[in-house]
């Protein structure tokens, strides 16, 4: 829902004490006052300037993949918010992978498990140093540091920064006004910035606000749709002839659902109706009916989500129609590995932050 002006006035203040704590807790970091610890190996952290999603999952899994492809022993390290705790815990402790005690499982934690495949292994939970330290013991010794460009207890080799064209900003202001984790100026820590989202590139006047702090390189990622998968078990595909031919009722719970929604169109989905909940929401058994019902309502033939509300789906049933969702990733440019290898190279010959 979208905050009224004088609400957003009235926020202001704690804006600005937001701020001035990120940029007093910065300070202390970059002076050594608070102090960061060095995994043994290489640390890759994704993250962003914003609350909301940027599209970190899809740039997690395509680096993640990449060291797989290369032989890499590498790891994804991960706090695993919001999730449930259940049976997931017990299969990821068969495959091996690193979790706290009652640290719930995610929806994100159940995606990355479910595409790697056990190619790259899990480190969940808050203390992802001790999560790395655990992984380290066992070989591993590449990190992909989720959500991390906040989390500077941890020492990286890379710092990429994804930035939404829809929204790079958050508004200008920091949290609860705006949608800024910290001000626009952390950007100057960044080594590399991902633009996702971009209809088209270069975005210039988003380049020139980043270019006011950084001379890193800048890269645009585009969201690729891979295959759309019966719901739930994912193991038969919807053929591409038939995507556009069907009316869907498109719903989801992720970071930033007018993204997902705008992408279908462009995808060639006949959309009858749109629903949203908040990141992470789990549904419940009425909510799945209230869905079909709108769909109906709609003139909808089926209902299409994302590959992560999947995973929240698990304890709900749809009855009237059948339930797909989009498996995406990102398409980066050939030069993005190498520019991003030069980085980690560069940093690891000076000084590692």
């Amino acid at each position: 829902m979208k905050r009224s002006s004088a609400w957003l006035w009235l926020l202001w203040p704690v804006s600005v004490l937001y701020s001035m704590v990120a940029r007093v807790r910065s300070w202390c970091y970059a002076r050594g006052i608070f102090r960061t610890r060095k995994l043994p190996g290489t640390v890759v952290s994704v993250g962003n300037l914003t609350a909301g999603g940027t599209g970190k999952t899809p740039m997690v899994l395509w680096i993640a993949e990449r060291l797989a492809e290369q032989g890499k022993h590498a790891a994804i390290l991960t706090r695993g918010y919001r999730g449930t705790l259940d049976a997931n815990r017990k299969d990821a402790s068969a495959k091996g992978e690193a979790s706290a005690p009652g640290v719930p499982q995610s929806d994100e934690v159940a995606l990355l498990r479910d595409r790697l495949a056990g190619r790259v292994q899990l480190g969940v939970g808050p203390d992802r140093y001790k999560s790395g330290e655990i992984l380290a013991r066992h070989g591993v010794d590449w990190f992909v540091l989720d959500d991390g460009f906040q989390h500077r207890k941890l020492a990286r080799d890379a710092d990429i920064v994804l930035l939404d064209a829809t929204d790079p900003f958050g508004g200008g202001c920091t949290l609860p006004s705006g949608r800024l984790r910290e001000p626009v100026s952390a950007l100057r820590r960044a080594d590399v910035v991902v633009i996702t989202r971009s209809v088209q590139s270069p975005a210039l006047a988003i380049e020139a606000i980043i270019r006011r702090h950084s001379q890193c390189p800048i890269f645009y990622a585009a969201t690729q749709l891979l295959s759309v998968l019966r719901v739930p078990r994912l193991d038969v595909a919807l053929p591409p002839m038939d995507w556009p031919r069907a009316r869907f009722l498109a719903f989801c719970a992720i970071g930033n659902p007018p993204a997902f929604f705008g992408d279908l169109p462009a995808w060639g989905f006949q959309i009858a109706a749109e629903r949203s909940f908040s990141d992470h929401h789990v549904y419940t058994a009425q909510e799945a009916a209230e869905i079909e019902k709108a769909a109906q309502a709609a003139g909808a033939d089926a209902l299409l989500c994302t590959e992560k509300d999947v995973w929240n789906l698990r304890h709900v049933q749809f009855t009237a129609l059948p339930v797909y969702c989009c498996r995406i990733s990102f398409r980066l440019p050939e030069n993005f590995w190498g520019a991003l290898q030069d980085v980690i190279h560069r940093n690891q010959s000076g000084s590692n932050r």
